[in-house]
């Protein structure tokens, strides 16, 4: 499984959701992520927008296996749901 988070420098909500993906590689064996730093990469909001389908307004914007499951609130619950996330 991999996990592609889009962020930026300062944000909290993205600095939890690389916490929560750190967690995920410490307790399975197949988690890996990249986390992109949306800034240092020259990505746009237009680019980002493209990514993911519809207009988007906060970061982070994260994909699971490609598929995009939304923010940091959004990806904490999936992980919870369908990955046995143990805070």
């Amino acid at each position: 499984m991999f996990t592609v988070i889009f962020g930026r420098p300062g944000c909290p909500y993205c600095v939890r959701a690389k916490e929560i993906a750190e967690q995920l590689v410490e307790q399975l064996d197949d988690f890996k992520f990249r986390y992109v730093d949306i800034h240092a990469e020259g990505i746009s909001k237009a680019d980002l927008e493209k990514t993911v389908g519809k207009p988007v307004e906060t970061v982070p914007q994260i994909f699971v296996d490609q598929t995009h499951v939304g923010g940091c609130t959004e990806f904490e619950a999936y992980a919870k749901e369908n990955l046995a996330l143990y805070q």
